[in-house]
């Protein structure tokens, strides 16, 4: 069953059209990778789905209902986590503050709480731990390496407890060894039922990790289907794959 459904998205900027009557889907309890050439519309569907930017056009819906144009915070409430290219977190604080803010207040009532609670502090140092960055639970956020910067920032995702995580590009500037742990964690979660739709250029990544793989180019989806059809389409073959 789908999740996510994006039918006849499209986005443009000025007399460009970053997106045009994009049409794809992340299935619930799968992980879907979303590929194609630089340019090709990736991102910015990203930006649609998690409430960045508002499209021109089309529908967006999770869970069976619509988010189109709503605000990022509110569709976060709603069970969709992100994380970006560049790592957002917030450098004077610690990394354990980090995780702390990363958290939606569950109501108004909750805004005026003390933000000190044990439990939300525990779950934070086991979400550091998961990501095996506990030992830096302490140290300012902007001493970590770009690498771990990552890791934060995916533990902290995860303290909203996401029915579905977009991940854009989680091997992008990060060593061998960092990158097997990011996709051990990844194949874990989504054994426990978390949803993931994953931006990704390294394609070995894509290939191990998804159930189901989207193509992106000029806009547009030109294919979604297994990884192993996707890999023999010659469509992708011939115009993308190499490029990815």
């Amino acid at each position: 069953m789908a999740l996510l459904e994006l039918r006849n998205v499209t986005k443009t900027y000025g007399g460009i059209v970053a997106v045009n009557g994009a049409s794809f889907n992340a299935a619930e309890g799968e992980i879907t990778a979303l590929i194609g050439p630089n340019g090709a519309g990736k991102t910015t569907a990203f930006d649609t789905i998690s409430g960045v930017v508002v499209p021109n056009s089309g529908t967006i819906t999770f869970d069976g209902e619509e988010i189109t144009g709503l605000m990022s915070h509110v569709i976060t409430k709603r069970g969709l986590g992100r994380t970006f290219q560049i790592t957002r977190e917030l450098g004077d604080m610690t990394v354990l503050e980090n995780m702390v803010v990363s958290e939606i207040p569950n109501s108004f009532s909750s805004l005026f709480r003390p933000r000190t609670e044990s439990d939300e502090w525990d779950r934070a140092m086991d979400l550091l731990s998961f990501v095996g960055i506990q030992r830096l639970a302490y140290e300012p956020a902007k001493r970590l390496s770009y690498g771990q910067r990552k890791l934060l920032e995916f533990a902290a995702v995860l303290m909203t407890e996401p029915r579905l995580i977009l991940l854009d590009e989680p091997a992008g500037g990060v060593n061998p060894a960092l990158l097997e742990r990011i996709m051990d964690r990844i194949e874990e979660i989504n054994a426990d039922g978390t949803s993931f739709l994953i931006v990704e250029h390294n394609m070995d990544v894509v290939m191990r990790l998804s159930h189901s793989v989207a193509v992106m180019a000029h806009g547009q989806v030109i294919v979604q289907d297994t990884p192993d059809v996707v890999r023999e389409d010659h469509r992708v073959l011939d115009a993308y794959l190499g490029d990815v």
